[in-house]
Formats: structure tokens, C-alpha cells, sequence
């Protein structure tokens, strides 16, 4: 199935500053989101405790919120969990003993909101929360780094380079919008950002997949060009995947429920934001750091032949000629 017509060569090069020009915009409104209004860290990065409720009724959540309000857990969050009778809430940061059980004190102080059943207690310390924070960022730090050693062997140098720009780019406007929107994030969230990586590594890798081949194919010396025929005949590919991926995160964003929100709303983002970079930005990186064709050339034909001498030696040794 074919959206683009693979036999159309579209000019994506002649507009590629416009198109830097509006990652940047969002790069640096990003980056200043990230410093000035951070991150809604929850429970599992800034440690708390999570209460999960059900009711025999609708769960009155504004009964609850002005109850919690007289108390020392006034900065509590209240959300629907699964159903309408059901509700978590989130003690960020809680002043608690955590080496203490607070569901007595928690059912005293719920007790004029009606009927319920407290189901779980769930407690992280600070320490905890610390931890599990660096080494998310850790996690993530690696992931970059094993990119570039494994895109380095892979391709050339420019093109894990490049790649490395495209990810950065897509995993810091990911987080702009989680900033943004104030999402809650945990543990989902950084699964999400992880799964984020793959993605848009995998879309980048196939469009610097068919440049290397065509570069290798085509008589042209003009890398535009080269990239412009790259990207268009991997343009159908990369529209359907990503168009059938966001058809289905989006069916979770919209009716997975309130669980798994942040989650399917990174995800979101990050394949919008992933196969724009695939397409507009991550080639248009080569052609910045001055990516030259006749240098790949003479590496590929020496890589070919140390190919065909290193199998014409084992031919040599399989026949006893050696």
C-alpha cells in the first residue's frame, strides 16, 4: 500500500531551515519549560503514598478533596481509578511516618465522605524516589550512549551523530509537553521515554539505511538530492507505521482511563514528534555536519574489498591452498 507515490521525488532539503528553524522554537521553549516550571514528579521519583479507595457509591471526589483539605494531607491528589466508585489519592512528598501504617487514619478522616473500602496503601520514601530518579536518568544517559557506539559501526560517524541530534530533539519536546501539561511522572512516564527511543531510532535508522544505499547505487554527487529521493521513497513506509501506531495509542489515550494517561500521552507526542524528525530534521543534520559522499564511497569500496579478500582467504584455507 502506497500513501506517496514512490516515484515522486519530494524537495524536503530546500525547506529544511525553515523546518530546523521551527525544532528549534520548540527545542528552546522546551529546555525553558523543563527549567522554569520542571517536572510534576510523582510518587515513585519524589516518594509518598498512594490510597486507593472504592466506594459503594459514585466516589463524591469534591467531598474528598474539601475533607483532605482540613488535614495534613490538604495537598493530596484525588483521581478516578478504573470506574466512577473507585479513586486514588496521592500524598505527595507525605509528612507520614512511612514506617507506619496510615490506613486507620485515613479511614477516621474519610469516614464523612460515606461508604468505602480502602483497598491499597502503597508507600515510597524519599530516598526511594531519589534512587529510582537517577537511575532513570542513568537509564537513559546509557541508551544514548550504546545509540552512538552502535550506530558508529553500524553507518558512519555522521550518522549516529545525527541520529543522536534527532533523538535528543524528540525525547526533550516529549518532555516540554509532559512539563507543559503538568503530567504526573513515574515510572510509566520513563517507559514511555525508553519506548520513545526505540521508536524513533528505528525510524530514523531506515531512512539512513536507504541514504547509505542510494548513495552507494546512485551516480549523483549532490547529498539534497541524494536525501530528498532517500526520504521520499521511504515516506509511505513511515507515514503507515506511525499512523497505525498512533491509531491505537491514541484509543488508549482517550479510553484506556486516567491510569494509563500519561503514559499513552507521551507516547502521543513522542511518535508525532518522532516521524517529523525521521522525515524533516534528522537528514537535514548530515548535511550540517558536512557529510561527504566521496570520503563514504572510498570507505565503503576499502570495506568491500577487505570483504572479498578476507572470503577469498577462506576459500584459499577450505581448499588447502593455504
Amino acid at each position: 500500500m502506497e500513501v506517496f507515490s514512490t516515484e515522486k521525488i519530494y524537495d524536503f532539503m530546500r525547506k529544511r531551515f525553515a523546518f530546523l528553524g521551527l525544532s528549534s522554537i520548540l527545542f528552546i521553549a522546551s529546555i525553558v519549560l523543563l527549567f522554569t516550571k520542571g517536572l510534576n514528579f510523582g510518587i515513585d521519583f519524589a516518594g509518598g503514598t498512594i490510597v486507593q479507595v472504592k466506594y459503594e457509591q459514585v466516589a463524591p471526589i469534591d467531598k474528598i478533596r474539601d475533607t483532605l483539605k482540613a488535614t495534613k494531607y490538604g495537598n493530596s491528589i484525588i483521581t478516578k481509578f478504573g470506574s466512577d466508585e473507585e479513586v486514588v489519592i496521592r500524598i505527595t512528598g507525605s509528612s507520614s511516618d512511612l514506617t507506619n501504617d496510615i490506613s486507620d487514619e485515613m479511614h477516621k478522616i474519610l469516614v464523612p465522605t460515606g461508604n468505602f473500602e480502602i483497598r491499597r496503601i502503597d508507600m515510597v520514601g524519599a530516598k526511594v524516589g531519589g534512587e529510582l530518579r537517577e537511575k532513570g536518568l542513568m537509564a537513559l544517559s546509557l541508551s544514548l550512549i550504546v545509540m552512538l557506539i552502535y550506530l558508529s559501526v553500524r553507518f558512519e560517524w555522521r550518522f549516529a551523530v545525527a541520529s543522536v541530534f534527532a533523538l535528543v530533539h524528540d525525547i526533550t519536546i516529549a518532555m516540554g509537553a509532559i512539563s507543559l501539561f503538568s503530567i504526573e511522572v513515574n515510572l510509566d512516564i520513563l517507559a514511555a521515554i525508553l519506548t520513545l527511543l526505540g521508536y524513533s531510532l528505528n525510524d530514523t535508522i531506515i531512512v539512513f539505511d536507504r541514504i547509505r544505499e542510494q548513495i552507494q547505487t546512485s551516480k549523483a554527487n549532490d547529498l539534497k538530492e541524494i536525501i530528498n529521493e532517500s526520504v521520499s521513497k521511504t515516506l509511505s513506509r513511515t507515514t503507515l507505521t506511525s499512523l497505525t501506531t498512533l491509531f491505537v495509542v491514541a484509543t488508549l489515550y482517550f479510553f484506556g482511563g486516567e491510569i494509563i494517561n500519561g503514559f499513552s500521552f507521551t507516547l502521543l507526542v513522542g511518535i508525532i514528534v518522532g516521524t517529523y524528525s525521521s522525515i524533516f530534521i534528522a537528514a537535514s543534520f548530515l548535511v550540517q555536519l558536512n557529510f561527504s559522499i566521496d570520503d563514504f564511497r572510498i570507505k565503503e569500496s576499502e570495506k568491500i574489498k577487505r570483504q572479498k579478500e578476507k572470503e577469498k582467504l577462506r576459500a584459499m584455507y577450505e581448499q588447502g591452498t593455504v
